[in-house]
């Protein structure tokens, strides 16, 4: 496969995987929520749907590993995305709890199908781009705060079930994306099995079950203080928790640097520790906005820690990559669940609450001091090893670029870059943004004139409901170009690291 297919490759994956983790973590955020007010659910009904979406999706992992090797990756993909769509139009359709639990049925196979035939698909390319994972974690957290902010802002006017539309949607695009693909051949001749993959990498396993053990386990705690310790409301919550979810698009691919520069071990270990702080410092019950900035923190450590966690299962994998992504999907899977477990449990005392901040962090800490023996069980390179081009490949260009003229070639390239340029995109934007807010302040609905000028409002007005259709139109479109201005000045600004 040569460097531009490789590259629109990557772009797909990126793209597919950015579509459907925002609407999944949109609907793990509210689904607890409207099964109880919407649907009438006790706790205990509550519990056993989430439960259910967790054994299924633990038992189709190893399946949907086995499948990846065999049959195309991005077609199995797609299976899964479709299969995530339906759980987002039952849960969108169900007049019951009854059928909510089809939906959980359906939403656990879907994204095991997903992602471990989509991380797989990824791995596919690791040995030409070393960074690989840590792009696929980007656009992870990208589709992620785009989900959020356009789910918080558009349930005013369609409530969930409305936003629950949406996510099918977004589903079933990232469905065609993957449809449309090349497919590659896959070799399961010689791959290792799945006992074999096992007990190679039982010590990475165990670490990638801690890791999310923790990580699961903070996030909760951390929501829960946020709704009864605070008693914020739904979109004051998600105020706090976006922040981190920007980090997790704008630092992983200068964090993969990092891990060029000092190595795997080092990085993970430092990610550990802190995010151990994170969690130690939550037991002290700061202010949310102490919160916000310690969250940040806390995700930039796991933006460094699970691209590289990754990174190394794929590598120890050799043809296996399916079902070494199932076995690690499993691991996460296992570990996430006993994490978000434990800290509910713990949750409900003063005593209980600090004992599961302090534990979080003891096993950061502990996972930090055996991350170095794990990985070098497993038999990987300590430094990520950059692809260069070799001799043969400078001398000798694509026979697409041998076939064209000097003349077409260079306009090609100049159009290509001048699209991607993110500064005279986000120019346009701003453009583009003031004309229509200009135009929208003369007919008296432009959102940010009203914010800045106009008398003072409630807090609702600036995060649900600001009256006319036009006026909330506006609201989401200020919101989206803070985050535009942010992501754009962040890329450049990182861009000019040193390695």
């Amino acid at each position: 496969m040569d460097e531009v297919a490789q590259k629109k490759r990557a772009e797909e994956n990126q793209l597919a995987a950015a579509l459907t983790k925002g609407p999944a973590e949109v609907l793990d955020f509210l689904l607890p929520l409207w099964v109880g007010s919407q649907l009438g659910a006790s706790a205990a009904e509550v519990g056993a749907l989430t439960a259910l979406e967790t054994l299924v999706s633990f038992v189709v992992r190893p399946i949907a590993g086995s499948l990846a090797d065999r049959f195309d990756r991005g077609r199995i993909a797609a299976v899964g995305a479709v299969l995530y769509g339906l759980s987002f139009v039952v849960f969108a359709a169900t007049p019951g709890i009854g059928v909510a639990y089809l939906a959980a049925v359906l939403g656990g196979a879907g994204g095991a199908l997903f992602w471990v035939a989509l991380r797989a698909r990824v791995g596919e390319g690791l040995a030409r781009d070393d960074g690989a994972f840590s792009k696929l974690f980007a656009a992870e957290g990208g589709g992620t705060w785009i989900a959020f902010v356009v789910a918080l802002t558009a349930i005013s006017w369609i409530d969930y079930r409305g936003v629950f539309w949406l996510g099918a949607a977004a589903c079933v695009v990232a469905a065609v994306v993957l449809l449309n693909a090349k497919s590659a051949p896959v070799r399961e001749k010689g791959a290792p099995r799945l006992l074999q993959l096992g007990r190679r990498m039982r010590p990475m396993l165990a670490l990638v079950a801690l890791t999310a053990m923790a990580e699961a386990g903070v996030a909760l705690l951390l929501l829960m203080h946020l709704q009864r310790g605070h008693r914020l409301e739904l979109g004051e919550i998600a105020a706090v928790f976006i922040p981190g979810f920007i980090v997790y698009s704008l630092l992983p691919d200068y964090l993969h640097g990092f891990v060029r520069k000092v190595g795997r071990t080092r990085v993970l270990s430092l990610a550990m520790v802190a995010s151990a702080i994170f969690a130690a410092g939550l037991s002290f019950a700061p202010s949310p906005v102490v919160l916000a900035i310690m969250w940040v923190l806390s995700a930039a450590a796991f933006a460094a820690a699970i691209p590289v966690e990754q990174a190394v299962v794929a590598e120890a994998a050799g043809l296996s990559l399916g079902r070494a992504m199932g076995i690690y999907e499993s691991a996460t899977l296992l570990g996430a669940t006993a994490g978000a477990f434990l800290a509910g449990q713990l949750y409900g005392s003063d005593t209980g609450w600090r004992v599961a901040c302090f534990g979080a962090a003891a096993l950061l800490i502990f996972g930090s001091f055996v991350v170095r023996g794990a990985v070098r069980r497993v038999g990987v390179a300590e430094f990520p090893v950059e692809h260069r081009k070799t001799v043969s490949q400078k001398e000798n260009p694509a026979p697409r670029m041998i076939e064209e003229s000097p003349q077409e070639a260079e306009s090609v390239t100049d159009g290509a870059n001048k699209r991607a340029n993110p500064l005279r995109n986000w120019t346009v934007h701003v453009a583009v943004y003031v004309l229509a807010q200009a135009a929208l302040a003369m007919a008296g609905h432009s959102w940010p004139v009203e914010a800045l000028f106009g008398e003072a409002h409630e807090a609702g007005w600036y995060w649900n409901w600001s009256g006319h259709w036009l006026l909330n139109l506006g609201r989401i479109w200020t919101f989206v170009l803070v985050i535009d201005t942010v992501w754009t000045i962040g890329r450049a600004v990182l861009k000019k690291r040193p390695y």
